[in-house]
């Protein structure tokens, strides 16, 4: 099991630490709540260093990405980032990844930490084009630092103007008295903020700095079980939970970062896809009731027929109630839509809405 730059730092906090995709991580400090509520109202900051990065470089480098990816990368200028995904032969989801071009020819993937592997290895065996793939994973750290006042908390750390970078914009300069950061203003919660990219021996003193400057703000450390319920109050899919390598992109709601100008992975059969309609689609639902939601969850219709499965689920802790999302069938799953949840031995009705569950 790995470890992050961090880990006795966290330990020190008294996080609660798990194995997660290969690492020891932090799931939760002071509790889900108090983190949560802090990324939506203040800033927090998650160490996400067990995520992964490739460099992919060379003058064939796009022509490989656009080869494997469902977004369309020449479209990126530097300086500029982009959500995406990787296809397989089947039209499942390798991965979902963000793509970042640093020059010219040069790009930055970054890969959910349970695929580092998987995803190297699928990119390599389809490099027909010479591109220099680089897996750099274990010599880059990554804090997330989110919230409203993210931003405010965090400019006495750099010269660089934070408000002045676009979303899915990113700056390199110098951050907390360290050269050459990666400053994207990017994160997986909605609220806010930006991800700063980092050598392992810069990770501690830039935490340090970082809640040193938060400090006025009430800056929180934050777990991943937190990150966990802000992702799921914006509609965010999880790697593993909402898609994996047997769901496509059209029935997960990702058609908007599947361009097909040009030729990827099976986007022949993902074209006629998205021409034709999907058996099953990817919704969200409130709870009626008061309940939970689980993964595995079975979801049934009036006549107790079902009609499909949870994929995700939690108390939110901005709404107070349950909140999922799951794989229905294509003809029960318009919005406003009732359907019932199988949780143990009671059923529990459920509404279908449209996402983000949470409006910022």
């Amino acid at each position: 099991m790995k470890k992050t730059a961090l880990f006795e730092l966290h330990n020190s906090l008294g996080a609660k630490m798990v194995p997660f995709a290969g690492y020891y991580m932090p799931v939760q400090y002071d509790g889900v709540n108090t983190e949560h509520n802090a990324v939506r109202t203040s800033v927090g900051v998650f160490d996400v260093s067990h995520m992964g990065e490739f460099i992919i470089e060379g003058f064939k480098s796009l022509e490989l990405i656009q080869s494997l990816c469902t977004n369309d990368a020449s479209k990126l200028s530097i300086g500029q980032a982009q959500y995406s995904c990787m296809t397989n032969n089947k039209g499942g989801i390798v991965d979902d990844l963000i793509i970042y071009r640093l020059k010219e020819h040069t790009y930055l993937l970054v890969v959910n930490a349970s695929n580092i592997e998987k995803d190297f290895n699928w990119i390599c065996t389809n490099n027909k084009f010479g591109a220099k793939v680089s897996d750099v994973s274990d010599n880059y750290s990554l804090l997330a630092i989110q919230g409203p006042k993210a931003i405010e908390s965090m400019q006495c750390l750099t010269k660089i103007d934070l408000k002045s970078i676009k979303y899915y914009n990113f700056k390199v300069g110098e951050f907390a008295g360290m050269k050459d950061i990666i400053i994207s203003s990017t994160g997986y919660t909605g609220s806010g903020g930006f991800e700063i990219y980092c050598k392992n021996t810069q990770a501690i003193e830039i935490w340090n700095k970082v809640f040193n400057a938060g400090k006025k703000y009430n800056i929180k450390p934050a777990g991943l079980a937190s990150r966990d319920t802000l992702r799921l109050e914006m509609g965010f899919c999880l790697y593993g939970n909402d898609i994996d390598d047997n769901t496509s992109p059209i029935e997960a709601g990702l058609s908007w970062i599947t361009k097909f100008s040009k030729e990827f992975t099976n986007s022949e059969d993902l074209k006629q896809q998205k021409t034709i309609g999907t058996e099953k689609k990817l919704v969200g639902f409130e709870l009626l009731e008061r309940g939970i939601p689980r993964k595995g969850y079975e979801l049934v219709d009036d006549e107790n027929n079902t009609i499909g499965v949870v994929t995700s689920g939690t108390m939110s802790p901005t709404l107070k109630k349950g909140i999922g999302m799951g794989y229905v069938i294509s003809e029960k799953c318009s919005i406003g839509s009732t359907l019932w949840i199988k949780i143990r031995k009671n059923i529990i009705p459920a509404v279908i809405v449209k996402t983000p569950f949470v409006n910022l």
